[in-house]
């Protein structure tokens, strides 16, 4: 009997996160794929899963997902670097594999297929990225069938080259727009929090079944939204949100309209109407200095919110807040007796913020 082949090893995959998330988005990719993080870079993670399935659509802490055609991180910033773009990606990338796979998880359209080429570049080099776009269409010269069109928007095909500095990526993407934008994302509010963001948070909640989770400060209900979306399979989850602006509280139902029900209401955040040691979880994304009429104001806000968060918050309970004035916070947070256990700093609305995970003791 004829010995069978091995299967081809499946190439790796690249997902694109909002920097400072790399890690989160990594745990999560072991958790849901089974999957191992081969290299991180700032707003990028390589990594490797056992099958390409579409659920590898449904992260939730990551931006963009795709099929990896070549990487380095070796770029001179010189214009020496377009012929390299161009020779790896004619000669280093089996584009037929990588379309066959791509076809595995989005069927392959009627009629004749489009694609679209996305070059980004980030840092000074001395060529345009418009150079570095040629370069990628001339590597690609002949590796799709000669019916295929370019189209500049609702490609069937899209093949991204993203230059960070001396690295750079070349793919072919898995995802579209719905993976960062969220399809429940109807209604936006100023300086709303990014979905990717907000999935990184309720990662962190280890929100489980029978649990009660709150938001206090709302806002658009994109926390609430993820909690729900991320947690359905979860039996006997209540999920409670509010806001002090009415408007917001408004967004926030046509949000959650077309997921499960969640309890909205105006309320102040500094004086819930909620029962003592109610809550198991406390996820929340309170106003950062751009989102107050006046920025000093963030301070004694954080040392009112802690003391009620604290009052609703059952023993061992977890919050997770992301703020602009983490020393104010964490000052607060110790004053309540909270422990600390995790802590990420990232940029938002281009200031720095950070992440952090407290425990109430029991």
């Amino acid at each position: 009997m004829a010995r069978q082949r091995p299967a081809p090893e499946l190439p790796p995959c690249y997902a694109i996160v909002q920097p400072g998330l790399e890690e989160i988005a990594g745990e999560e990719i072991a958790q849901r794929l089974g999957g191992e993080v081969k290299k991180t870079m700032r707003g990028l993670l390589v990594f490797r899963v056992p099958e390409l399935t579409p659920e590898l659509l449904e992260l939730r802490t990551t931006e963009d997902v795709f099929l990896l055609g070549w990487g380095t991180d070796q770029l001179t910033y010189r214009a020496e670097d377009l012929e390299r773009i161009r020779r790896w990606t004619s000669h280093e990338v089996r584009w037929d594999q990588l379309l066959r796979l791509h076809h595995g998880i989005h069927p392959k359209p009627k009629g004749k297929p489009t694609y679209h080429l996305v070059t980004q570049m980030t840092g000074k080099h001395g060529y345009l990225r418009r150079d570095a776009r040629k370069a990628l269409a001339q590597g690609l010269a002949g590796k799709f069938p000669e019916s295929w069109r370019p189209a500049e928007e609702n490609a069937a095909i899209e093949v991204w080259l993203t230059i960070d500095g001396p690295s750079a990526v070349c793919g072919l993407r898995l995802s579209d727009r719905t993976m960062r934008h969220r399809t429940y994302k109807a209604e936006h509010l100023p300086a709303s929090l990014r979905p990717t963001v907000a999935a990184a948070l309720v990662h962190l909640a280890d929100i489980r079944s029978g649990q009660v989770v709150v938001d206090p400060m709302c806002g658009a209900g994109t926390i609430v939204a993820e909690v729900l979306d991320a947690h359905r399979a979860e039996r006997g989850l209540t999920v409670l949100g509010g806001d002090r602006e009415r408007a917001a509280v408004r967004a926030a139902s046509a949000n959650l309209r077309r997921l499960s029900p969640a309890l909205l209401a105006c309320w102040e955040a500094t004086r819930l109407p909620l029962a003592d040691l109610s809550i198991d979880r406390l996820v929340s994304n309170p106003p950062f200095g751009k989102q107050l009429s006046n920025p000093e104001e963030i301070g004694p806000l954080y040392r009112c919110m802690i003391p009620e968060y604290d009052r609703v918050l059952k023993r061992g309970g977890i919050a997770v807040l992301l703020v602009s004035e983490a020393a104010v916070l964490k000052e607060a947070a110790r004053a309540a007796g909270w422990k600390l256990l995790r802590q990420v700093p990232m940029q938002v609305l281009g200031q720095r913020a950070l992440i952090s995970v407290w425990r109430k003791p029991f």
